[in-house]
């Protein structure tokens, strides 16, 4: 991944590499690699994240209306 720095405008391109890496998912995956998860805890947190996106979901197209 790459950004280009402008004018010397360090913190703004950092700004916009920690974007670009949060909207990869490199973050989320550094943070899942860095301990072993057993199998059945990997299903069971991907089942909540399920659950939690269905749910924010389903506010959002209550609050619609």
């Amino acid at each position: 991944m790459e950004v280009e720095v402008e004018d010397g405008k360090v913190d703004a391109a950092i700004k916009t590499l920690k974007k670009k890496l949060n909207r990869a998912g490199v973050f989320r995956k550094i943070k899942e690699k860095r301990f072993y998860e057993p199998p059945s805890a990997k299903k069971q947190r991907k089942k909540k994240e399920i659950l939690r996106r269905a749910k924010k979901k389903l506010k959002k197209q209550q609050r619609k209306y």
